[in-house]
């Protein structure tokens, strides 16, 4: 059987305008298809060396995780425009604004659940094995190519 824990996320908008880039975008509390979700959108161009538009948040207060290593991954609820979106995760071990834990997922016109393990993300511009229990930072991101970002997500969950 399978167990979970339901996140309650206040997703923040970040572009590569932190660093010089000019994508656009935001992420708007809405209604999609009768659910109520967190909707990322906008332009990623890949000008002034940027590439991304994300939504995030940090684990902190009444979303701290302080036992994810008790978890196998995350599922998340999504939809969207059948693009292919990142999902980033940041530890208490990455210094840099550029280092992650990376996978991919498909953003179906259809309302899916994505399972993505802990063990099926990338080390990204690091040596670190991820280490659930220090897990701080999630993100959804649109990135690396030039296209139009619409992605939702309705639920987040740490599953086991």
């Amino acid at each position: 059987m399978t167990m979970t824990k339901q996140l309650s996320p206040n997703w923040v908008f970040v572009a590569d305008t932190v660093m010089g880039g000019v994508s656009t975008g935001s992420v708007t509390a809405t209604s999609i298809k009768e659910r109520a979700a967190h909707r990322l959108t906008g332009h990623v161009s890949l000008e002034n060396d940027g590439g991304f538009v994300q939504m995030a948040f940090d684990l902190t207060g009444d979303i701290a995780v302080d036992d994810a290593g008790d978890w196998t991954g995350l599922e998340l609820d999504v939809t969207g425009n059948n693009e292919t979106y990142e999902v980033r995760l940041r530890t208490s071990q990455l210094t840099k604004p550029w280092q992650s834990f990376r996978a991919e997922f498909q953003a179906s016109e259809g309302w899916k659940t994505v399972r993505m393990p802990f063990d099926g993300f990338e080390a990204y511009r690091h040596e670190f094995s991820f280490d659930p229990n220090q897990l701080r930072r999630i993100g959804v991101l649109a990135v690396g190519r030039e296209f139009q970002a619409d992605v939702a997500v309705s639920a987040i969950r740490l599953y086991r």
